[in-house]
This record gives C-alpha cells, structure tokens and sequence, in this order.
C-alpha cells in the first residue's frame, strides 16, 4: 500500500492486542501504586543504618534533610537576647498637679487663724508628702485600669520614686506659715511652670534634675528671696522620676529577639558523620532523631506507607470503574493516564530537589497543575478533580521540609488551588492560546493562596514573600509551557482528540478542507451545514457536539475523488449515472467513504474522524440504484434477482453516538434542502423518516443511542432546521401532508 502509516496509527496497531484486557489493567493500577509508593518513600521512610554508640563510621552520613541544629539555634538565640538593650517606659505623672494641691493646701491652712503657728508647721509636714504619694498612687491606679502599663513596670515606678524623694528642710516648713496671701497667688504659677519644664524631660535620676531647679527660680518673676526659697524647695519636693526600667517589655524584647533568630539548620546532603569518626553520645542521639539508626523489627511506617497508597490507587481505581468514560475499558487512555501522573510526580520531585533554607519556598516553582490539566484536556474534567486531590496530598508530603510534621498543607493547598483554577479556566479552551492564558490565571490565583497564607505568619519577612509569589508566577508560566509541550506528543501516541485539536481541524484552512472547498464546494456547503446539525443534536443528548461538527466536514471528503458523480456538485451538467449501469454507480458513490478513510489517514486525521467517515452511511441501502437495477432485470427478464445486499453500503455501521448523528444529520439536510418551499410538517415527517428508518434498518444496534436520545435528536434537527429554511417555509392555511420520493432522494445523497 502506498500509504504511510502515521506514528498514532503504529501506535495504536500495536496498543490492539492488550488495550482491553484485564490482566494489563491490574498491572497498570499496580504501576500507580508503586509510583505513589516511590514517590513518598524517600520522605516518610528515610534511610537507615546499623551504627552502634562508640563504633567507628564506615563511611560519610549525609544528612537526609535539613534538620536543625538545636545547640547552635539555642546559642544563636541567647546570643541575640543578650544583645537586646534594657526597654525604659516613660509614664507621664502631671506633676504640675503636685504644685497645684500643695498651694490650695497653703491657702486654706493659711487662712485658718484659729490654727497657730506650731500646728501649722506640724501638718505641712505631714500634708505636703501625703499629697505627693496620694499623687503618684492616683497616677498608678489610673494606669492600672487603662493597662497602659504593666503592674511590674508600675511597682518599680513606685520604688523609684520612693528611693529618691527629696526632703524639704526643717526651716522651709516655718516660712509657710508666714507667706501671704497675695505672695502665694504669686508664686503658684512660677512654681507649676518649672515643674512642667522640667518633667518634660526625661529623669531617671531626679537629683540631677532638681539641681536645676535653682537656676530657674532665680532667673523667675519671683523678687523676696523668702517666696524664692519656698518655691525652690517646692519644687525640688514636686520632682520625681519619669523614665523607669520596664522588666516585663525587656523580657519580651528578648523573647521577640528570640523568636525572630532563624533556626541553624544542618543542610540537606551536610556531612553529618565523617568516615573514620567515633559515634559519640550527642552524634547517636542527632541520628537518632533524624530517624537514621536501623530498627530490625520496624516495618510499621513501610506498611503505613504501602496503606496509603494503595487507598490512592483504590480512589482512581473506583472512579475509573464507575465511570462512563472509555477510560473505564480502554487500557491506551489508562496507560496516559498513568503517564501523566507519573510526568507530574516526577516534576515535583525534582523540584524538591533544589529546596534549600535560602530560599525555602523554591518549591511554588513546580508545575503542580501539568497534570491536572492535561488530564482535563485529553481524558476528562471530573477525572481531573478526582486526580488533583491527590495531587494535593503528594505535594503536601515531597516539599515539606519540617521534620516534625508529615504533611506541608501549604504546598497542598496550592496544589489544589492552582490545579482547580487550571481545570475551570481550560475547560472550554479553543486555542493553544488558552493554555497560556490558563497559566496566567494559575499564577494569579496561586499568588492570591501564598499571599494569604503568608499574611497568617508574621514571621515571613517581605523578601520572602516576594520570593515564594515569583515562584508562583513562575510556576504557573511552567505548567503552560509543559501543557503546549507535551499535549501533542500525547494526542499523536494515543490518538486523542482534544477539543484544542479538533478546533485545528476544523480550521478553513486545513488542505483537505481547502481541497473540499475549491474542488466540490456543493460537498462543502453540504458539510458544514451537516457539521451544524450535528452539533447541535449531539450536545443535546450529551455526546461529543464538536467532534460530530468536525467529523461532519471531512465525512465526505472522499467526493473529492469523483467530484462530478455527486449531485451536490453537478452544476449545469448531465448527471452522470443517467447513463451507466447502476451496478457501476454503486460502485462509485459506496467508494467515497473507503476513500474519504483513505485520504484521512494520508493527512494522519485522528480514527475517531477516520470513523465517522467511514460509518456515516453504516450499511444502509441505495434505494435509487436498487430500484432502478430491478427495473432493468426485470425488463430483460434477467434470471437471477437482484440480491439487496450487493447495494448496501459496506458499513461498518455506527459505532459511536457522533457517528450515528452525523449519519442521521447527512441525510436529513440532503433530503430537506432536495424539498421545494418545505414546511414544518414535511421537516417534522421527513426527519422522523429518516431517523425511523434506519433504527427498523437496524443501524443503531452497534452503538448506544436510546429511543428517548432519537427522539430528541429529532426534535432539536427540527428546530435547527427551522432555523436554516426559516426564509423558504410557508405557512399556508390548509396545510395537507406531500408524499416525497424516498428513491430520488437516496439517490441524490447517495
């Protein structure tokens, strides 16, 4: 045969012999299994060895992760506590309002004649140092209600004040007594203002704050040096400490300092153990907790491990066998599945690989959603979630580099995210755009999940932030580019049709289009409004509407061959077969589907169109021939009758819901455009026809339409129809059903 066969078709001769059995299905899942089981080994059983406390190292022990290193971390930590200055409060005690209480205490003692001298003397002693300590209790329980300062921090505040109180001479208490009224008025506001200068400033040390004081009394209003002396020691009474040492504030600036020191990690792949050394007591323990000593009787985290995965093989196990997918008995498609799995795990591996503390979360980087979305594209959406889960799960294990912990639920809930938005954007994709376009919105999403949970952790410094959302960016262009990578690889080897690939096919553009265009363009009208039909009636009933609409424009083109034997493209010519053997015409219209499969697998066209061509017509009968060959036989008394079988098409008959449709869509626009001013109880009649004929034919015994899905399929070819002959459908009043000529019209379209 002069044909080559394309690579799909090697492929697929090959795939014949085991891609529906049964032992090879088990195997495949079983190859799931180890894969998942692989790829979580090296994180949840690391690798042991038998060491002994003072035996000597065979060899290097490298570390198997970054673990910490707990005497270096605590010693950072301590370091940095150290280094943190003492924290000082300055509390603002008004003082100002010492002098104020202190002279209305005066004025009224004063004023009091029937008080003498001594007693006077007496209770300013007493009062002036109440009414400091009633002062600073006042300002502490001010504090305390409003939790503006801590208790600790309020108690040394009163230890402070009480251990440098100042002690106003003897004398200066039998002056108060004689100052006058109008003095008093006088020397209130001077004395208010240098308390308030004063206090403003901040005074660990009172002495040295009243050493001050005597400059400003001097240099006041104030002229009797009697009112100055008052003032002065007043003042110095009315001064106290404002800036105290915050024992609480320090221990949490030191907590902070603490917490804010990054851990000291001993690296991936550091030489713990050089070869030659002595296994010392802290070494053992350090292997010890990295889980490297071997225990001969510990196989419980195998099991655990081999549990989990076999659960995840049973997840796809179940959905794939409780689907209507071909996947559920097609091993080619379950054998991509598993390919793509596998490709997608393997991308998280190595991505894990150059995790390192520097830039800790170089693991956003991975095209985690690869897999999720060409799953959406070749096999199916609900697959796809199904797979995404795991995915998730897988990822949350392979870049967790916190020992304490299994799981890393940040990377799986990106994971799960970045997969999903993957899926819902790429789910009506048209165009090998749309899969950079989906990247894009993988990465938007994905930026918008780290952001958020990078918010959650105070911890996180805005370079590392900056950081993990470049990687998500990075991340989401990566899947995109894999996705364009591989998509045609798969769609080659396992003859797949995305909806990317069919919306290619059915460019204008494609040569056998264009060839069809410019050879037979009656066949070309005629196919496109069959590819019209027939997406609509197979969305209707949940078939595959775009593979039935590019289907339907390559179905015939094997009439590129014999262009001028077919009605469609007889123009201002004789029909042909008006003069030749029927026997002959037969021959010639049966050929154009053989052809048409023929031409289709010289341009590599995907079988699933390759099939709809070849099974559009099944094994349906020429009626127009038929007829007009019993008329010859019996006008020259031929002996032998005409046998119906010699002029049935040689089928196969349709195998699939798009190819019965586009097989029902074939005729019924034939036969409705072949009517003149049609109305819409000849369509109704015509379609219903057509469609019961060939179910009494028996040409949907071979593929799963139901009855109900037929007469759907009728109903929307109705109002599609409508839609196309609106302009030519009249509504006369008396409408009287018109008898068609069957014959004619099976000869028209045959």
């Amino acid at each position: 045969m002069k044909n080559q066969v394309s690579i799909q078709g090697k492929f697929q001769y090959r795939l014949a012999g085991w891609k529906y059995s049964a032992p090879v299905r088990f195997l495949l899942f079983l190859v799931l299994v180890v894969i998942f089981y692989t790829a979580l080994m090296g994180k949840l059983i690391p690798q042991t060895f038998d060491i002994q406390l003072g035996s000597t190292a065979e060899k290097d022990l490298l570390a198997p992760r970054a673990v910490e290193n707990a005497v270096a971390t605590e010693k950072a930590k301590e370091d940095a506590a150290q280094r943190v200055q003492p924290v000082y409060r300055i509390v603002a005690l008004k003082n100002e309002m010492i002098i104020e209480a202190m002279f209305e205490k005066l004025q009224q003692i004063n004023a009091d004649t029937e008080v003498t001298l001594g007693d006077k003397v007496n209770i300013f002693k007493t009062v002036i140092q109440n009414i400091i300590d009633d002062h600073v209790d006042k300002q502490a329980k001010s504090y305390t209600a409003s939790g503006q300062y801590n208790e600790p921090m309020l108690q040394e505040m009163h230890k402070k004040i009480s251990e440098q109180q100042y002690r106003i001479p003897e004398e200066t208490y039998y002056k108060l007594p004689r100052v006058a009224k109008e003095d008093l008025t006088a020397m209130e506001p001077v004395a208010k203002d240098i308390v308030t200068r004063l206090m403003n400033d901040q005074i660990m040390d009172a002495q040295t704050a009243r050493a001050k004081v005597a400059e400003l009394v001097n240099t006041s209003t104030l002229t009797k040096s009697t009112t100055r002396e008052i003032v002065l020691e007043l003042v110095r009474a009315a001064i106290t400490p404002n800036k105290f040492f915050d024992q609480k504030g320090t221990d949490e600036a030191k907590g902070h300092a603490r917490d804010n020191v990054k851990p000291v990690f001993i690296n991936k792949n550091d030489v713990l153990v050089k070869k030659g050394d002595i296994i010392t007591e802290e070494i053992y323990q350090r292997l010890s907790g990295l889980e490297m000593l071997r225990d001969d009787t510990s196989y419980w985290p195998k099991i655990g491990l081999l549990l989990i995965t076999m659960m995840f093989g049973l997840v796809m196990y179940m959905f794939v066998k409780q689907s209507s997918l071909a996947i559920s008995q097609n091993n080619a498609q379950l054998l991509m599945l598993v390919l793509i799995m596998l490709i997608n795990i393997l991308g998280m591996k190595l991505f894990s690989l150059v995790q390192n503390l520097d830039y800790p979360y170089i693991g956003f980087l991975a095209p985690t959603a690869l897999g999720a979305m060409l799953i959406a594209i070749l096999l199916d959406t609900n697959l796809a979630f199904i797979s995404t889960v795991l995915f998730s799960v897988m990822a949350s294990v392979i870049f967790n580099t916190d020992h304490q912990q299994t799981f890393d639920f940040r990377y799986g809930l990106v994971t799960l995210v970045t997969s999903f938005a993957a899926i819902f954007s790429i789910q009506r994709a048209s165009q090998r755009s749309s899969i950079l376009k989906a990247g894009i919105i993988v990465s938007l999403l994905g930026m918008v999940c780290i952001a958020s949970l990078l918010l959650l952790d105070d911890h996180e410094t805005k370079q590392t932030m900056l950081f993990a959302l470049s990687f998500i960016v990075g991340g989401g262009l990566l899947t995109a580019v894999f996705v364009i990578g591989l998509l045609p690889f798969f769609e080659a080897a396992f003859g797949i049709l995305s909806p990317l690939k069919l919306v290619e096919l059915s460019n204008p553009n494609h040569p056998l289009l264009r060839k069809l265009l410019t050879e037979t363009p009656g066949t070309y009208h005629h196919s496109v409004m069959v590819g019209n039909l027939a997406e609509a009636a197979a969305e209707a009933i949940g078939a595959n509407g775009l593979l039935c609409r590019v289907g339907a424009y390559y179905h015939d083109i094997g009439k590129t061959k014999r262009p001028n034997y077919f009605i469609e493209n007889q123009t201002n010519i004789e029909n042909p077969h008006d003069k030749m053997d029927p026997n002959l015409s037969k021959s010639i219209i049966v050929a154009h589907a053989r052809d048409g499969v023929e031409m289709l697998k010289d341009y590599n066209i995907p079988k699933p169109i390759r099939d709809i061509a070849e099974q559009h017509h099944g094994t349906t009968l020429l009626q127009y021939f038929y007829h007009k060959a019993k008329k010859i036989a019996e006008a020259e008394n031929e002996p032998k009758p005409v046998e119906e079988a010699d002029f049935r098409y040689p089928g196969p008959k349709a195998q699939s819901k798009e190819a019965a449709i586009v097989g029902i869509a074939d005729c019924v626009e034939a036969a409705v455009r072949s009517l003149r001013s049609p109305t819409l109880e000849q369509i109704d009649t015509m379609v219903r026809k057509i469609i019961k004929s060939r179910l009494d034919d028996g040409q949907f015994n071979e593929c799963d339409l139901t009855i109900k899905e037929l007469d759907l399929v009728a109903k929307i070819l109705n109002e599609t129809l409508l839609g196309i002959f609106h302009s030519r459908i009249e509504y006369p009043n008396d409408l009287s059903a018109q008898n068609q000529d069957g014959a004619a019209k099976q000869g028209k379209r045959s």
